[in-house]
Order: structure tokens, then sequence, then C-alpha cells
């Protein structure tokens, strides 16, 4: 039952109620007067509050107002005389829950008092379920917080590089990793910057097509590009990517990207101290070819001095031919061996590409038409100028030009006309593709997987195995990479990709 006070200055008539009123099981106080019932009132805090209207002093509407002043969830019912509507009226617009009039009948008064502890339940029912729903809200909030702190905090402490898109592939996302590969801040890139204006071109075309696609596509797997950043450096990265999708519909993109940096200078280390290790080695894995040349120079020296004793110029040229031959192979073993041996670095300047493959062209010329090998250039018309390591293109091509024509001769098909096929594209604007392909005999798919190690020939006795690992150092040094593969019957195909620059004038 409720907290009620009654408030009249007939004392008959709360005297009679108050009774009727316990009788019920209400629990019941008095007053005789509006500012009596108000002191009550704040004493007692009532739940419902029934008061005649027409009071000496202050008025059943006057106690109305401040009763909702002090509390606006207590329930008001106003006792009102005959004739007395208009003041009814007046107390139902104040706020008053409802009215009766007098003499109050008791069937009367218990139908309006359920009524008000109805809407008490009833405020106190959605009182409770609003106080539910927001702490529901504030949990649910709180754990959306706690999620995206925890994001934000994998995002930010990543040693890898995260760059996050909208739909048209504006940047929204950038944190510390992206900034150490990139170079730039996140002021200046967030909102500021597209996919286009920092991602390597062949990554942001690939990325603008799918995003303007809008369409469910796998993921990129990791690949290796190198990155312009700010600063104007090639920085080594590996990449992975993916669209980001709500209901089927492309809300922006996400990429991985990993610095390589320390990578590439611990396998530079390895690959130094490798070779430091392979010269101790190389008494052993060079003696039976320095003593096939020296072989070689005993014998020709031995032809010439039969030729000089019996005055015989054919057999003079044959041995000088020998000596010759023999002192090449000296000349290229000791070259080998000093760039091998050698930490060069990245030796730059400006130069023409395809002038550097026609020489080596030239220079391979004549051993290759003694042999029936034909050699074709393929290059690029619109290579110009460049700034790059011109020395390392040259040596790198004149090694693989030299070994294809080899494998061109070592072949055994007599059905084949062999060719040997110097390419030069542009890879990228950062980058440059150098081919060498070739009809020759082609390679089984063990000796493709070691042709980079140590002192490994495909010859025999005819190689020192340094070709291919100069070549191979040459180019991992100037920042590029070297693919091959082969077909065994068939021939090779090498791939060198290498950075360039515009010309520095």
């Amino acid at each position: 039952m409720s907290k009620l006070l009654l408030i009249d200055d007939e004392k008959s008539i709360v005297r009679v109620l108050s009774i009727s009123l316990r009788s019920d099981g209400h629990d019941v106080f008095t007053a005789y007067s509006g500012e009596e019932g108000l002191d009550v009132f704040r004493k007692e805090s009532p739940d419902i509050v029934l008061t005649d209207i027409k009071m000496p002093g202050m008025g059943g509407i006057e106690v109305l107002k401040r009763v909702k002043d002090l509390d606006p969830d207590t329930e008001v019912i106003i006792i009102t005389g005959h004739g007395d509507m208009h003041s009814a009226i007046e107390a139902l617009q104040l706020g008053a829950s409802d009215f009766i009039n007098k003499p109050v009948r008791d069937e009367v008064l218990a139908i309006t008092l359920k009524r008000a502890e109805e809407r008490l339940l009833l405020r106190q029912k959605l009182r409770e379920y609003t106080e539910d729903l927001e702490n529901m809200v504030r949990i649910a909030t709180e754990e959306v917080r706690r999620k995206s702190e925890f994001q934000d905090k994998l995002i930010t402490s990543s040693n890898d590089g995260i760059v996050a898109t909208d739909e048209k592939g504006e940047i929204i996302i950038f944190n510390p990793g992206a900034e150490k590969i990139f170079g730039y801040s996140r002021l200046e890139v967030i909102r500021k910057m597209n996919v286009r204006d920092l991602y390597p071109p062949e990554v942001a075309k690939d990325f603008q097509q799918r995003l303007k696609q809008g369409k469910i596509v796998k993921g990129t797997d990791w690949k290796e590009f190198m990155i312009p950043a700010k600063d104007g450096k090639i920085v080594p990265a590996g990449f992975s990517g993916a669209l980001l999708y709500e209901k089927d519909m492309v809300v922006g993109s996400v990429g991985f990207f990993q610095d390589l940096r320390e990578i590439k200078y611990l396998q530079q280390e390895l690959i130094k101290s490798e070779r430091l290790a392979a010269i101790g080695q190389t008494v052993t894995g060079l003696a039976h070819y320095i003593k096939n040349i020296l072989s070689g120079l005993k014998g020709g020296s031995y032809v010439v001095n039969v030729g000089l004793d019996k005055n015989d110029t054919g057999k003079l040229k044959a041995g000088w031919a020998m000596v010759e031959r023999n002192v090449g192979r000296v000349s290229e073993l000791v070259l080998d061996l000093l760039t091998y041996s050698r930490e060069r670095g990245s030796e730059l300047q400006n130069c023409f590409p395809n002038e550097i493959a026609e020489d080596v062209c030239e220079l391979m010329e004549v051993k290759a038409s003694q042999n029936q090998v034909e050699i074709i250039r393929e290059f690029a018309p619109s290579i110009g100028e460049v700034h790059m390591g011109a020395d390392a293109v040259h040596r790198a091509l004149l090694n693989l030009v030299s070994n294809s024509v080899d494998a061109c001769v070592s072949d055994l098909s007599m059905d084949k006309e062999w060719q040997v096929r110097v390419k030069i594209a542009f890879e990228s604007n950062e980058m440059l593709k150098f081919e060498v392909i070739d009809s020759g005999c082609g390679m089984s798919e063990e000796t493709r997987k070691n042709l980079f190690t140590s002192f490994f020939s495909t010859k025999g006795g005819k190689g020192t195995g340094l070709g291919l690992l100069v070549t191979h150092k040459l180019v991992e040094e100037h920042g590029g990479t070297i693919d091959v593969t082969s077909q065994l019957g068939k021939g090779s195909a090498f791939i060198i990709r290498l950075p360039y620059s515009k010309a520095d004038h």
C-alpha cells in the first residue's frame, strides 16, 4: 500500500478519511492547512497527496505547485466541491493526477487511489527500465571504448606500417610504423593524401581498381616492393593488403607494410660473412681451374717454343692462341675474385642502358657467331638517359649473355635455332627490367636452385662458379633483384630488376 498525505481544513473530513484509508492498509499522514501540509511533505516524502482545493491561506492549487516543485513524481489528487470544475481543470493542467468531488465516497476514493498507485508503479518500472537501459548503454559504450582503445594500441604499437583508407582511397589511418617507412607524419597524410600519392604505382593502381569495382575480392599475398619515401630514398618493404566490407559493400581498404631494411642489412652482412668464409675455401675451390689454366699456358708456351725452334709460323699462331685464351681466363678469374671479395657499394652515374646492352652484345657477337648463336636485341626506344649503376648493369649483362651463349653451345639438340634474346623495358617509374633469354640446354630444378651458391658451376672444369655469384652480388648491392626460370632442353630466362632515377644534370 501507499504512503499518503491528507490535507484539509475540515477536521471531521480528515478524521473520517484517514480512518478509512488506514483500514485499507495505507500509511496516512494528516495536515489541516496548506502550510502545514508542505512541512509534513518535506519531512515524510509521501507517494500520494490528497488536498482540498479550497482552504484558508494556501489553497490546494498552490499546494499542488509547491509539491510538484519539490518532487514532480508525486501523485497529487485534488478534492473539490460541486460546481468547482474550473478549478479542477486548472489543477489537472498543473499536473494533478486526478480529482474527486465532495462528499468523498469510499469506492470513488479507492478507484482514484488505485489509478494513482498504478501510475506510481508504472513510473517506477519505467525508471528502472531506463536505468537498466542506461546501464546497458554505459556497459556497451565502455566495451566499445575499450575495444577501440585496444585496437588503437595494436595499430600504434605495431612495428609494421598500417595504412587504412575510406572507400574513395583517402587515407584515414597512418600509424607510427608507416611514418617510419614513408617518412611522412600523420598530419601530412590523414585526409590529405590518397593511395595513389603514397603507395608504389603498381600497388596504388591495383587498389584503386578494386575500390572502383566495389566487389568482394581476395586480399593480396605478401610481396616485396620498393617504397619511394618522402626524402627520395627507396625503402624495401613487404606489402599485403585487402579491401574492407560492410554487407558486401566496400567501405575502405587496409595495407600492411613490413620494413625490410634491417632484414636486407642482415642479409647483406650474412652474404658478406659467407663471402669471407668462401674466400678461405678459394684455394681448394679454384685449384682445379687454375691447374687447367696453367696446363694451357704451359702447352701454349711449348707450342710457341717449338714454332720458334722450327721457324714454323703455324705452330707459333696456334701456341699464341692457346696462351691468349688462358691469359683471358686468368683476367676473368682475377676480376671475378676482386668483385666478389670487395664491398663496392652503389656506384651510380648517368648512363644510357640501351647503349650498355648494345656494347655487351657487340662484345659477345664474335663468340656467338662462331658457334651459330644469334643475338637478338629488343631495347625499348623510350629508355633514354637515366641515373643508375652503369658498371653493375654492364658486368651483370655480360655474365648472363656469356652464360646464355655457352648454354646454346652446350646444347646437344641438332634441330634448333640457337638464340640469345636481350630485352630492356620499363618495369615501373622507378625500376628497369633486363631480360636475357636463351634457347639453349636449360637446367634441371636442382641446378637452378644451386645457381647462386658459392663456386657452383655447370661448366665443369671450364668454369669457376663465380660468374653468377658476382652478378647476384652486383644486383643486390644496387637494390635490385634477379630471378631465373628454366626448362631442361628448352632454355633459360634471367630477369634483373634494378632501380633508377632521372638523369642528374
